[in-house]
């Protein structure tokens, strides 16, 4: 990455796509203090990132769930190396086991779970800690259509009950666009941001929105921003 530069507004869901290999899990390990950045500075709340924070979680592509542990053990996980009370922790996982509809499913292990809901059990571990950014690096690019489908909208209604700002690594156009209030669109490497699209679109969101016309233009537009990036310096590309 160089020359890299965004603002991220409070409570914004903010999506970054881009051609493979252009550091968009970079700039997520960048923000969350687990990569090392060699000039420039990161600032969250006017503050620099140092290292890990508790006021950021992040959600992986991989569940990373710990398997010896329940799921109410694995969204538990937070909030017993903060220190917190048992009874805090317990009103905690109860709010979260509850909000992504996982209710009934606090005493079962990973390997008896969905990949749908592996990765419900994650949002909720990182929603614990009740951080003020959430990080996701592709949360849902190893689910089926439907199940991706079901928990974009999921995360939209889960979101919208939180305080959290939300940075969201996509390869899906028509994802980035469906969740987002602007989709930032990367360059080739070294990642630059090449043009930052702000969707309006009225919330709250449902797929039934994917079908119109102003969802295909927005999708449509950083379509052709990703490409014209794909071909540029290609051999055979329009650039």
């Amino acid at each position: 990455m160089d020359g890299f530069n965004l603002d991220v507004r409070e409570k914004e869901f903010v999506s970054v796509v881009g051609p493979s290999g252009c550091g968009k899990s970079t700039f997520l390990f960048m923000l969350a203090g687990l990569e090392e950045i060699t000039t420039g500075d990161i600032l969250l709340e006017g503050k620099p990132v140092q290292g890990p924070d508790p006021k950021q979680a992040m959600v992986f592509q991989e569940y990373l769930l710990f398997p010896w542990r329940t799921v109410r053990q694995n969204i538990a996980f937070g909030p017993e190396v903060r220190g917190l009370p048992e009874e805090k922790t317990e009103e905690i996982v109860r709010k979260y086991i509850n909000l992504v509809g996982l209710a009934g499913f606090e005493h079962s292990y990973p390997y008896e779970l969905s990949g749908g809901m592996k990765q419900k059990v994650a949002i909720a571990r990182a929603l614990a800690n009740e951080p003020r950014v959430i990080l996701m690096d592709e949360p849902f690019a190893s689910l089926d259509a439907l199940s991706r489908e079901i928990l974009q909208q999921e995360l939209l209604a889960i979101w919208a009950l939180t305080e959290a700002t939300v940075i969201f690594v996509t390869h899906s156009i028509s994802e980035a666009v469906f969740l987002s209030d602007r989709v930032a669109v990367l360059t080739k490497r070294p990642g630059r941001i090449k043009e930052t699209v702000a969707i309006d679109l009225p919330r709250p969101r449902d797929m039934r929105m994917t079908v119109t016309a102003q969802f295909i233009q927005y999708e449509q537009r950083i379509r052709e921003l990703v490409l014209d990036e794909v071909q540029r310096n290609e051999p055979g590309g329009c650039c």
